[in-house]
């Protein structure tokens, strides 16, 4: 790697930041700090001058927060009993304020991790999932004082050091100066040899069904299994349960790579603007998200306090020849049901806005509009809005979590129903990973398209909405098209066999 800027620029907050000259590839930099403690890789794998402008590497965080259940666990503190995660972030993140450092991409450090999907039983009364057997913590966040920020639009990179979690300024910036030469080290050396062995898997599973054609991989359902759980989401539509509920099949396979390679695969073959890699310890999350949940800006190019949500709803697998490509383009663009499920999640999320964002700012900038990715078309909407005075990040995130797309509508009759219908909790799947800066930024994904390797297994989720005119059998095939990628990371030679 070559030199760095020699003189550290040193900023009113006391935190320090040099710009990384030549400008390294942040899968280079992924690779000098993979073995670290809980590294994170906020990584816009797919590029794009809005969406996918920026990627962050973070590592060895100052503490560590989990959740799982009514137990919360602090690095260095005693487990507490029957708290609110949302409040321990809060009181966390609240002795660690700082402002904005101007010129720099959005994260300048702060707490980032895994908000996993079972955080919903924190926020409402809701049936357990019938089987938990890999107990993923609900919520695993780190606290960071350092960030490695790329932006791809002008080509460059940043190393920032904060100096956290010391509040005097004296000390925070000689904290700071320490951990700025302690990464540009890491950074100067040798690719990290990550030690990594299978182990052998979890016993006992849920109840698992083979799926033909693709070796070891199983999932929680059974075809008929499945089709009969879309059957009965169908007649909650009917009897006016809900507009439209999310049903999701697990599908399991051993762990036979480490999860670093398996990341590697999943960037190559399936980029996306919000992916990401983050270890949790016990578990590793790799992402190839391509959907935003919540961002809320801290000023620069859109006002301080806006908030941004981009649901995604309505799926196409990519055609064979650009004729049929364009053809699937086209009919999911005229397609009735899935406009239909897309404006259905976007009244939800302008409900959920609404209860934290100033009166009359909830806006609706774009609807339906299509995005492509490697393996699928989606339709995709943008909601809008401006955060009420005195409130912020957490708070936002609170009022809308988990997000309507991966819910249904209404949220918590849906998530009953998914209690019901799915076998196994979902664990991170459709919660979120992204970060919360000290500066009151905030940006997260929808972990969909997302692996989770742990105790000798890779999990993978995929699903869809069911509405009143859905048909169950092209369902099953969609949540095909979306594993798509997934499959074809797990496999040199390519995805699904189909029949």
């Amino acid at each position: 790697m070559g030199a760095l800027v020699e003189h550290p620029v040193a900023c009113p907050s006391a935190a320090l930041v040099e710009e990384l000259t030549p400008v390294p590839q942040p899968w280079d930099v992924f690779r000098r700090l993979a073995a670290r403690r809980h590294v994170l890789f906020l990584d816009s794998a797919l590029p794009h001058p809005t969406l996918g402008r920026y990627s962050f590497l973070a590592a060895d965080p100052f503490e560590w927060i989990t959740a799982r259940g009514r137990r919360i666990a602090v690095s260095g503190h005693a487990p507490l009993a029957s708290v609110d995660p949302f409040a321990v972030l809060a009181e966390r993140l609240g002795r660690c304020r700082a402002e904005p450092l101007p010129g720099l991409p959005p994260f300048q450090g702060g707490a980032a991790g895994l908000f996993g999907y079972d955080l919903c039983h924190h926020l409402e009364r809701l049936p357990r999932p019938r089987c938990d057997d890999f107990a993923v913590p609900d919520l695993a966040v780190g606290l960071y004082d350092w960030v490695v920020a790329f932006d791809h639009n002008t080509g460059r990179a940043w190393l920032i050091s904060t100096g956290f979690p010391e509040t005097d300024l004296r000390r925070r910036r000689r904290r700071a100066g320490r951990r700025l030469d302690e990464v540009k080290r890491l950074l100067q050396g040798p690719p990290d040899a990550v030690r990594w062995a299978p182990l052998a898997p979890l016993r006992p599973l849920a109840p698992q069904w083979p799926v033909p054609g693709l070796g070891p991989l199983t999932s929680n359902f059974s075809r008929d299994g499945y089709l009969a759980a879309l059957r009965r989401a169908i007649e909650y539509v009917h009897a006016g349960d809900c507009f439209q509920v999310n049903v999701a099949q697990r599908l399991l396979t051993p762990a036979t790579l480490p999860p670093a390679e398996l990341y590697r695969r999943l960037r190559e073959r399936n980029a996306a603007p919000f992916a990401g890699y983050f270890d949790l310890g016990d578990f590793v999350l790799a992402s190839a998200s391509p959907e935003r949940f919540l961002r809320v800006t801290a000023g620069g190019s859109l006002p301080p306090d806006e908030v941004e949500t981009r649901p995604i709803k309505g799926t196409r697998p990519r055609g064979r020849t650009p004729e049929e490509d364009q053809a699937r383009a086209a009919e999911l663009l005229a397609s009735v049901k899935d406009r239909a499920e897309n404006v259905m999640i976007v009244d939800l999320l302008r409900n959920d806005l609404g209860r934290v964002c100033r009166f009359g700012s909830v806006r609706v900038p774009a609807v339906c509009r299509l995005e492509t990715y490697r393996y699928v078309h989606h339709l995709v909407s943008e909601v809008r809005g401006r955060l009420r005075p005195g409130l912020g990040p957490l708070d936002l995130l609170r009022a809308a979590f988990p997000g309507g797309s991966v819910t249904g509508a209404p949220k918590v009759r849906a998530m009953e129903i998914i209690a019901e219908l799915e076998p196994t909790a979902r664990g991170p799947y459709c919660g979120s990973l992204g970060y919360l800066g000290f500066d009151g930024v905030m940006d997260t994904n929808i972990l969909i398209r997302t692996f989770t390797a742990g105790r000798g297994w890779v999990q993978f989720p995929v699903g869809g909405g069911i509405v009143a005119d859905s048909t169950p059998e092209r369902e099953y095939e969609e949540t095909w098209d979306k594993a798509e990628g997934l499959l074809r990371a797990l496999r040199e030679e390519g995805g699904r066999e189909r029949e």
